[in-house]
């Protein structure tokens, strides 16, 4: 009788593992090593476009993407939702994760901006209530305090409390609604003393470190060049985020690069970055800015 009670239990298990691993949903909240992500901005017209969504799977299976951040506005998002459902259920189908992405440049402060903000989160949290198939994986946070005047200046990071605390606020949301949260940053950030990385890094499991402006297609500089230049800053910034932590739960960290900065070298600087940092175990991958940049001009 024991045994029949192992054996049933054993099969029970077994076909749960079955039914989850076969769900397209269930394989895109696994995050995929390493990450290769992409910006989606002004959504509705992206998804508005004659077969926008099939372009968007298509230019995500050519590029080697297999996550992307698709902006949400307040303003549009009831009207989106058939819109963001399909899509999400066409990236899924493709093993590709979809995280919701948010932007605000004041979104740090307490108040009405970032209970703002956290009203979105929760509109995502309801959105997925409902669109239990076709959900999204994760919060992608946008939120650049820095670019407020108080908050310019390198050494200048009297918002990052706050900030913090918005991160936390954000992840109180999504962690129980089963999606990750992902936070792009500046490297200024990366500057703070040992006690200021230590709670940025524990506030959310993933961050984006934005490494833009490193040089431009006009600069004169080979390929090769660039690349070494990828190489070195990218393995410069990974060891300041981190140098003096190790608790192994801090957050993981991918590094984003721009179309403006390299034109058509984009994808090989993107593989560079994947080779030069696979074996840090702090590094999560790449991401591109953006998807818009390769759509025709309007």
């Amino acid at each position: 009788m024991k045994r029949s009670r192992i054996r049933a239990h054993f099969l029970w298990s077994l076909l749960g593992m079955l039914l989850t691993t076969s769900s397209p949903s269930a394989f895109a909240a696994s995050i995929p090593d390493p990450v290769h992500g992409l910006w989606v901005w002004k959504s509705p017209s992206v998804l508005g476009a004659p077969q926008g969504a099939k372009a968007l799977r298509d230019f995500c299976a050519s590029s080697g993407v297999n996550e992307v951040y698709v902006s949400i506005s307040a303003n549009s998002f009831a009207a989106e939702e058939g819109q963001l459902a399909n899509l999400i259920a066409l990236l899924h189908s493709s093993k590709i994760r979809v995280e919701a992405l948010f932007s605000s440049a004041d979104a740090d402060e307490p108040g009405k901006h970032r209970d703002t903000l956290l009203s979105h989160v929760q509109g995502i949290v309801e959105f997925n209530r409902k669109h239990s198939s076709d959900r999204f994986d994760g919060i992608h946070l946008d939120v650049e305090p820095w670019q407020r005047p108080e908050n310019k200046g390198a050494g200048n990071l009297q918002f990052l409390a706050d900030l913090v605390d918005t991160y936390q606020a954000v992840a109180a949301l999504a962690r129980p609604a089963g999606m990750t949260v992902n936070a792009d940053i500046q490297s200024k950030l990366l500057k703070g003393n040992v006690s200021q990385r230590r709670a940025l890094l524990s506030s959310v499991p993933r961050f984006t470190l934005m490494m833009y402006e490193l040089t431009s297609p006009t600069d004169g500089k080979s390929a090769d060049q660039k690349a070494e230049q990828v190489e070195t800053a990218s393995e410069k910034y990974l060891a300041m985020a981190y140098d003096g932590l190790e608790d192994g739960s801090l957050a993981k960290m991918a590094v984003a690069l721009r179309t403006p900065d390299y034109g058509d070298l984009l994808s090989q600087m993107l593989r560079k970055l994947d080779n030069a940092n696979q074996a840090n175990r702090h590094y999560l991958g790449w991401a591109r800015h953006s998807y818009n940049d390769t759509l025709p001009k309007q």
